[in-house]
């Protein structure tokens, strides 16, 4: 909640952030120096992934609307909640420019990281889906069903804001149980993924007999979706690592309320930690994923005006 003092000072009682952080200038722009790059490396790539994504052909138009969710999602993190940050940090304590900063910051920020949680679990459950259901996948994950889940994740974020404002508690409460959840899902669907093509192998090697027709389709198959679903499973585990720190810290701030200049830091810390996730994730579709690789190399070529080359 906001709180008017008679001088003028805003106070953000309740909420996530105090506008009393008690950082140093050498801190505060240590951490911007950090926060700023990162943004701008998030709107270019996540910019460049979403263009790319219309050229790749070879994920299903479902599996590429997932995608593209949440490369939207790494985008808005870049374009408006690393400024905002940055914009806090820098902000004279107490001002109204920190106070809206900060408040905007949380708003943002929770639904992106929202979104962009609920999508990856939406991407490990598709996954598994593709394997599990064959030739029925296309049939049963449509662009109709799959558009309406992504705009359910949306609503839903935003419907669970104004519980910010009655209890920052409860509304991380809600948060932290939402997000071990997901990873609860995706590690069943990454382990049953696991145990099925693993099974699936043993298979394939005591049915030595088959036709060689037979033989070179599978493994081409399977070779295409262990692609994807390796790439899936880094962008989780990269996710796990930049948000986990974030909610341990916040989490033991909400629960013992101890709150000092140095612990202020790593607060600070962690949540660039977080915020870099929407730039780590363009590295890792172009590392994972060779035709996206040359969609995004195509789209560089033809925004410099070269002219284009077959790779």
């Amino acid at each position: 909640m906001a709180n008017l003092t008679e001088d003028g000072n805003y106070t953000t009682t309740g909420l996530g952030f105090s506008c009393s952080l008690g950082l140093g200038t050498a801190q505060k722009i240590f951490i911007s120096t950090i926060n700023l790059p990162s943004s701008i490396f998030a709107i270019i790539g996540n910019l460049l992934i979403i263009i790319a994504l219309r050229k790749v052909s070879c994920l299903h138009p479902p599996s590429k609307l997932l995608l593209s969710c949440l490369a939207c999602t790494d985008l808005g993190v870049g374009l408006i909640s690393h400024p905002l940050f940055c914009i806090f940090l820098m902000a004279p304590e107490h001002s109204r420019v920190c106070f809206f900063s900060s408040l905007l910051f949380l708003i943002t920020g929770s639904i992106f990281c929202g979104v962009s949680s609920s999508t990856m679990t939406a991407i490990s459950v598709d996954r598994l889906l593709a394997l599990s259901l064959g030739l029925r996948y296309k049939q049963v994950v449509t662009m109709r069903r799959v558009k309406a889940l992504v705009g359910t994740h949306w609503v839903l974020c935003i419907i669970i804001m104004p519980v910010l404002f009655h209890s920052y508690r409860i509304f991380l409460g809600i948060g932290s149980a939402t997000f071990l959840l997901g990873i609860m899902i995706s590690s069943f669907c990454y382990i049953k993924i696991y145990r099925t093509l693993r099974l699936s192998q043993a298979q394939i090697q005591s049915q030595g007999h088959q036709g060689q027709q037979n033989e070179e389709a599978t493994p081409l198959n399977n070779a295409r979706y262990k692609k994807t679903v390796s790439t899936a499973l880094w962008v989780q585990m990269a996710s796990l690592v930049c948000y986990l720190p974030f909610v341990l810290v916040i989490g033991f701030v909400s629960i013992t309320e101890h709150e000092t200049p140095s612990f202020n830091f790593v607060s600070c810390l962690s949540t660039s930690l977080m915020l870099s996730n929407s730039t780590i994730n363009p590295i890792l579709y172009c590392w994972r994923m060779r035709e996206m690789k040359r969609a995004v190399k195509h789209t560089i070529r033809q925004f410099c005006c070269y002219p284009n080359e077959e790779t």
